[in-house]
């Protein structure tokens, strides 16, 4: 698996390809569905798949007031993308003079020169090239023009078709089941472990804290049973996740994802990159009249994230 972050970075000796355009934040079950068609048409010529994405997401560039939260870095999202079938990335640098490409410069200049389509796949309400111009006709002309053939894939789904819109609209209200059912995997977000303020440790349940950034996509604030990855081994334990501040001390605005290993109050993960998935919802974030009345919520939760694990 290559990672390309530029035109130029492209090997000139690449040969034809498959090629698969999209953002792919999140690499939802409808991206995957998108990533097997190009796998079928890969395996019977011979050829590899090559996923062409952006970064940052246009909107950032075009209307940065309205641009979303990232579910994957374009690291993880290669991972990903790997994993559905991908052989290479290529994540161009999104930027004002691209969003100024007409459909048809943006064909000669990424599908021709440099990844040498032979077939080009699509999700089917895709669009690209300056004000949004083209879609997957326009594909479909230009490639009767340049040798390569043109699919839009529909983007199928539950109540509503699988987008990394509906997972942010799941996550934002707390609903990790209804991002996990779209995306065929917990949600699940990455960071490095860093030293709060130790209540946990205090009252008995020490925590890893892994800050959040507001860039990347968190679910709304409450407590979720889930797993705590340490990245660096591959260990994956059993866990009690808080998301928000914590509102019964006072003062407290630092919002982060607080996982609480259950059972374990021996482990040091300071500096550890962990990766936190969230599998089911607890309750929302409440603020208590007493630290004893916490203790007791805190020991309610870890038995229910218990058996929401087992």
């Amino acid at each position: 698996m290559h990672i390309w972050r530029s035109l130029e970075a492209v090997p000139d000796d690449l040969g034809r390809t498959v090629a698969v355009i999209g953002n792919f934040d999140g690499v939802h079950l409808g991206h995957r569905r998108v990533l097997g068609r190009a796998r079928e048409l890969a395996d019977e010529r011979g050829l590899p798949v090559v996923v062409v994405t952006f970064d940052p997401h246009p909107m950032a560039v075009l209307r940065p007031e309205h641009a979303p939260t990232q579910l994957t870095t374009v690291e993880r999202r290669a991972e990903l993308l790997g994993d559905a079938g991908a052989d290479h990335v290529l994540a161009l640098p999104f930027d004002t003079a691209m969003a100024a490409w007409t459909p048809e410069e943006f064909v000669t200049r990424v599908l021709v020169d440099t990844v040498h389509a032979a077939a080009v796949v699509v999700g089917a309400n895709f669009r690209f090239g300056r004000r949004a111009a083209g879609d997957v006709s326009t594909l479909q002309e230009q490639g009767a023009l340049h040798d390569f053939t043109a699919e839009g894939i529909p983007l199928d789904g539950g109540p509503m078709v699988w987008s990394s819109t509906y997972v942010r609209t799941c996550l934002a209200a707390g609903d990790v089941a209804g991002a996990a059912e779209a995306l065929g995997r917990p949600y699940a977000v990455r960071g490095v472990v860093v030293q709060g303020d130790q209540r946990g440790r205090e009252l008995g349940y020490p925590t890893a804290n892994v800050p959040t950034d507001g860039l990347t996509a968190a679910p709304s604030d409450g407590v979720y049973a889930g797993w705590l990855r340490r990245l660096d081994t591959g260990e994956r334990l059993p866990a009690a996740i808080s998301v928000g501040t914590n509102p019964t001390f006072v003062g407290d605005r630092y919002r982060r994802i607080e996982s609480y290993v259950l059972d374990r109050t021996d482990l040091e993960l300071y500096g550890v990159e962990v990766e936190v998935s969230f599998v089911s919802r607890l309750r929302g974030m409440t603020a208590f009249d007493s630290v004893d009345a916490l203790l007791v919520q805190m020991a309610d939760d870890v038995q229910h994230a218990r058996d929401a694990l087992a």
